[in-house]
């Protein structure tokens, strides 16, 4: 059974002509006398004109207002996240910096003081004359100082076969303190044997009294620079 058709609604034609002809003849004194089609166009008009009235001065700022709060919203919840973050990894962070300070305090046991720093000299010179080495050079440099030890490069050249110069390489190593040796250059030597020449690096901390100066030094350099 077929759905009964709906009636066709034919709208009037607009007459743009007979429109214009009726806008001229408006008595603005009178209008309840206008035609219907310029009332519907006049009030059409003053319908648009208070809706963009009303989003001009109402609307349009409370939508910027929005925009603006909606953005600080996602502002303050990319903070609230990130100290959530935080606070978890909080323990963890606590954690980590327990293990940095126990492994920075054995790196520390490993440095001499001023008064030890004799001592490790004669241990370094000890290692050589140990292995059957003759020191042909020997020479402390500059000492320089950093954030909390000071490093003393020293010039040594030894003298020996090829065995025992590797034999002092171990053996500095295994020194209770920090030492290193860079530089390394070996040639040939004297009755066939080898000239093993290296800048050997020892490391000291610094006591309190050398850290307060370094820090007044410091904070002079830095007020000079401003000036």
């Amino acid at each position: 059974m077929k759905a009964p058709a709906l009636p066709k609604i034919k709208l009037p034609a607009l007459d743009v002509q007979a429109l214009m002809e009726d806008f001229k003849t408006l008595d603005p004194k009178d209008p309840g006398l206008w035609p219907l089609m310029p009332r519907v166009v006049i009030l059409s008009g003053l319908l648009i004109a208070l809706l963009a009235g009303a989003w001009w001065f109402g609307w349009n700022p409370q939508l910027d207002e929005l925009e603006a709060k909606s953005q600080q919203e996602s502002t303050l919840k990319e903070e609230w996240l990130g100290k959530k973050r935080q606070a978890v990894n909080l323990e963890e962070y606590r954690n980590q910096l327990v293990e940095i300070d126990r492994s920075f305090g054995t790196l520390l046991r490993q440095l001499p003081n001023k008064a030890e720093m004799g001592a490790l000299l004669i241990d370094i010179n000890q290692a050589g004359v140990g292995r059957g080495l003759q020191f042909d050079l020997f020479k402390p440099g500059n000492e320089s100082t950093k954030d909390f030890y000071a490093e003393l490069p020293i010039t040594i050249k030894l003298l020996g076969n090829y065995h025992d110069l590797g034999a002092f390489t171990g053996d500095i190593a295994k020194l209770s303190r920090i030492v290193t040796l860079n530089d390394i250059d070996i040639a040939a030597g004297k009755d066939g044997g080898l000239a093993k020449t290296t800048v050997v690096k020892t490391f000291r901390y610094l006591d309190v009294e050398e850290v307060s100066q370094q820090k007044k030094a410091k904070a002079a350099q830095a007020k000079g620079a401003k000036k």
